[in-house]
């Protein structure tokens, strides 16, 4: 229900442990164990009493989710496109020449600076996707 949350907190830079394959209990165990909040949608695990914070996701929208937690905990400062979209990893800055056989021809002409995650080996730069997503998030 927040997996577009969860990606669209990465981008920002936030540490966020996701998987849409957990039970109810595993997911409070696991914000326990790790001092996480849980973001969440479903109404009868933001109810349930005595468990980790829990924050009820109003909005069906990714980009209302998105403000709605900046809000809730005033972040206004962030560390983008920090951590891998997919594992969650803190990407490593590299430098060009380590990623010529990892990216299209074009992009290795046209980009200077690349970052890879070194728990699955995605390959990150700063083109245009990347403005338009700070765009949509309305922080640029």
């Amino acid at each position: 229900m927040v997996g577009k949350l969860a990606r669209w907190l990465r981008v920002l830079g936030f540490d966020v442990a996701y998987s849409n394959k957990y039970e109810d209990d595993e997911i409070i165990r696991i914000a326990e164990a790790e001092n996480r909040v849980i973001l969440t949608r479903d109404t009868g695990l933001d109810a349930r009493p005595g468990q980790a914070q829990c924050i009820l996701i109003e909005s069906g929208d990714h980009e209302d989710q998105i403000q709605q937690v900046l809000r809730k905990f005033g972040l206004k400062e962030f560390d983008m496109f920090s951590r891998c979209l997919e594992c969650n990893t803190s990407l490593q800055k590299v430098d060009k020449e380590a990623v010529f056989e990892k990216v299209p021809p074009y992009v290795y002409l046209t980009q200077e600076r690349f970052a890879v995650c070194p728990s699955c080996d995605r390959v990150y730069w700063h083109g245009t996707h990347a403005d338009e997503m700070l765009k949509r998030l309305r922080l640029s």
